[in-house]
């Protein structure tokens, strides 16, 4: 899709050259309902640890910047009302957090990003679970943080009888990730004392109280958790809209956006970094990730009959409201290098088939990309911050040393 004319064609070529962030979202077999009908696709083993050791190795083959793990609070549907009660799609999956726990230690360098739903959790939980995925990843741990709150997952969890509105969910949300970043920064750096000879394992005066009181939370610390390695793993959230772009600006390091063409991409951007100005200077910087489910194969037709096999197998067309590509890795690679124009700095692709397009975006998309020049040859980094180009925060509770 041709660039906004708004750009000039000197900024255009800029953009498009520079060095861009591949991740990919995992999910079951898939994006696409029917793809555990594909062939290759072990559906026998959608629930089993190997599996999913496997689909993070081939990402980490593939130089990814990172994996994000999807994750709900509620049985998968094709119904915002509730269980839609069809026995021919996958329902039921491995919680995220602990999905990537037990990938941690197989992998060495990729980013490891499960979702977390903040509406029915307690931020001081997710605070210590992300920190321990900080510490067994030795430094690549994230979350993307998620709003979630229909009828029936309500009634999962007991906590409110009928849903918040949309600004509030959010604004809970954002309450959520600011406990969390704090006791992340409750223990300093050096706490750990770890001094047999004298006996002392911890120095007390360097834990912090949070003392945080919002509407939602009321939070006093410190975390049971040490430091994470990287002092703030990575946050991120997806939006499409609204008071979800707020969430963005105002919590995140990175953020998710429908790529649907340059000029929505465009304006989405636009939005969240006006958004993230008014923040302030301290709100540091934000990576905009463009979020695309993608069909890949040798020829363009050959992905289009695959997806129309798929979608005759679920009896309904997949990608209503939804980005969605289907053609060659190098038609792709065009496409995320106009859209970069769009002030994106990378992508988070979804494999419409994991057992087809997750290999197509290692093996073909990437080699691609690097033959462009816009992709790296080898990890960079020890971190997932590292990767991104992000600093690793110092400790709002620390003390600063004396001018």
């Amino acid at each position: 899709m041709p660039a906004s004319a708004s750009a000039s064609p000197a900024a255009s070529r800029s953009a498009a050259s520079r060095p861009l962030h591949l991740a990919v979202a995992l999910d079951g077999a898939g994006r696409h309902p029917a793809a555990w009908r594909e062939p290759g696709a072990r559906p026998r083993e959608l629930l089993t640890a190997r599996y999913w050791a496997d689909l993070v190795a081939e990402a980490e083959a593939g130089l990814l910047d990172f994996v994000s793990f999807d994750d709900a609070l509620a049985l998968q549907s094709s119904s915002p009302d509730g269980p839609d009660g069809r026995t021919d799609q996958v329902r039921g999956r491995l919680d995220a957090v602990l999905t990537a726990a037990h990938v941690a230690p197989l992998t060495r360098h990729i980013g490891l990003v499960p979702a977390v739903t903040a509406t029915h959790t307690e931020p001081f939980h997710i605070s210590k679970a992300i920190a321990t995925l900080d510490h067994v990843s030795r430094g690549r741990a994230g979350l993307e943080v998620q709003v979630s709150q229909p009828a029936h997952e309500l009634r999962h969890f007991g906590r409110r009888a009928a849903a918040l509105p949309e600004a509030e969910a959010y604004g809970e949300a954002a309450d959520h990730v600011e406990v969390v970043r704090r006791l992340w920064d409750s223990w300093d750096d050096d706490a750990e004392i770890r001094d047999v000879a004298t006996g002392r394992f911890v120095d007390r005066d360097k834990l912090h109280h949070i003392d945080f009181e919002g509407r939602h939370f009321s939070v006093r610390g410190p975390s049971i958790t040490p430091r994470p390695p990287q002092g703030q793993p990575l946050v991120t959230a997806a939006a499409a809209a609204g008071a979800a772009y707020g969430l963005i600006a105002r919590s995140a390091d990175a953020g998710h956006v429908p790529a649907r063409d340059t000029d929505a991409v465009r304006a989405a951007v636009a939005e969240i970094r006006r958004a993230r100005e008014a923040a302030g200077p301290a709100a540091g910087p934000l990576h905009l990730f463009g979020d695309l489910t993608v069909f890949l194969d040798e020829d363009a037709p050959a992905a289009s009959a695959r997806k129309e096999r798929l979608d005759a197998l679920a009896g309904t067309p997949y990608g209503d409201g939804e980005a969605v590509f289907t053609g060659t890795p190098a038609q792709l690679a065009d496409l995320l290098q106009d859209w970069r124009t769009a002030g994106l700095t990378g992508f988070r692709l979804r494999p419409g088939g994991i057992s087809h397009d997750l290999p197509a975006i290692t093996r073909a998309l990437v080699p691609e990309l690097q033959r462009r020049g816009v992709f790296r040859r080898a990890y960079e980094a020890d971190t997932l911050r590292g990767l991104l180009g992000l600093a690793r925060p110092a400790g709002r509770y620390a003390a600063r040393p004396a001018a």
